[in-house]
Parts: C-alpha cells; structure tokens; sequence
C-alpha cells in the first residue's frame, strides 16, 4: 500500500510541476520515457535472474501451474473487452492496451503514453494502481468469496512482489510459489502485450 501511495505521489508531483511549467521542456521529451523503459526492463530482468531460489522451487511444481497466469491474462483480457462496450470514447484495443498492463503501472502506463498518448497513458496507470490496491485491502475477502487462487489472479503482475505478503499471509504459504509464478509470466507477458494493442 505505500509503496503504491509512494508511485501516486510522484505521478501528481510531476503533473502538477509540469503544468506550473517548472521542469525543464527537455524532460517532456518522449526518448527519455524510453530511455527510463530501458532501465526498468534492464532492472526487472536483473531481480528475476537473480532469484535462484525462486527459479528453483517453480522447476518443482506439476504442470497444471501454468493455467494460472492464463486464466488472469485471458479473464483480464475478457473483462477489458466488455468494459470496452460501455466506453463509447476508447476502441476495444484501448481498452485492452490498459486491461494488458495487469497491475504493472510502471512500464504499461509508458508503452501506452508512448503509442496512444498521455491521456490513455494515465488511464492506464491508475487503472493499474487501482488493482494492485484492490488485491492488497481484498485479499482475504477474494479469498472467502472466490477461493485462495483469486488473490493471484487478481495481483496480476504484482503477485511476486508487492502483492506477495498479502496473498502468503491470507492464500497460505503453500501458494506462494504459484504467486512468484504467476507474477513473472504475467509480468513478461506485459511488454508483448501492450504493444500489440497499441499498435492496432
């Protein structure tokens, strides 16, 4: 929850000194966005390379781990594709180009802001924020109404790290291998994603 505060703060501080006109015009430059993409994909390569024990304990698990994450991209997917029909503003791609981002508000709010502009770049963000949200204050209410996989599946791309505490503690322990899973399929899933709807 702070860290997800944290990332709210940042995005309004740089609203609000980029409508005051204080930054420098060099900082609204779009290679810059993607010189900051670079750095994140370069950063999340690193944690996820380096999690040996994480890498070791998924090579363990049955098979039937994989229909996890593809249960959430493809409810996501379907959720963002109803949504779409009482949007009459945003396309179906739009709105699968934000339901894509899965959680991950850092890098699906840039790819978006990217190909489609800041306004469905924002959307994409608090869209995303708003999930991680819902999964760390909901967990033990989507555990109670939909079963201990529902936090998962809800985290999206957050479930191996911010939204892991949560879903360990109300999931159960034994789920936090499916989680780590989970969230690095569906976070590598992202980038592809993202930028396929986007660029249609």
């Amino acid at each position: 929850m702070r860290s997800s505060l944290i990332i709210i703060s940042f995005f309004v501080a740089g609203l609000l000194l980029a409508y005051w006109g204080v930054l420098p015009e060099g900082l609204a430059d779009g290679d810059l966005s993607m010189y900051a993409l670079y750095l994140l994909m370069f950063l999340v390569g690193i944690s996820i390379g380096s999690d040996m024990k994480a890498l070791r304990a998924l090579k363990e698990q049955h098979w039937k781990i994989l229909l996890v994450p593809l249960a959430t991209i493809l409810g996501t997917l379907g959720g963002s594709a109803l949504v779409s029909l009482f949007l009459p503003g945003r396309t179906l791609w739009d709105c699968l180009a934000v339901g894509s981002g899965f959680g991950y508000y850092s890098l699906s709010s840039v790819f978006i802001t990217e190909y489609r502009g800041a306004e469905l770049g924002t959307v994409a963000l608090v869209a995303n924020i708003v999930r991680e949200i819902i999964t760390l204050l909901g967990a033990p209410l989507l555990v109670c109404w939909f079963g201990r996989l529902a936090p998962i599946c809800s985290g999206g791309a957050t479930t191996m790290d911010t939204t892991l505490p949560v879903i360990s503690r109300f999931s159960g322990k034994e789920f936090v291998v499916v989680s780590i899973f989970h969230g690095f399929v569906v976070d590598f899933s992202v980038p592809f994603l993202v930028t396929f709807f986007c660029k249609l």
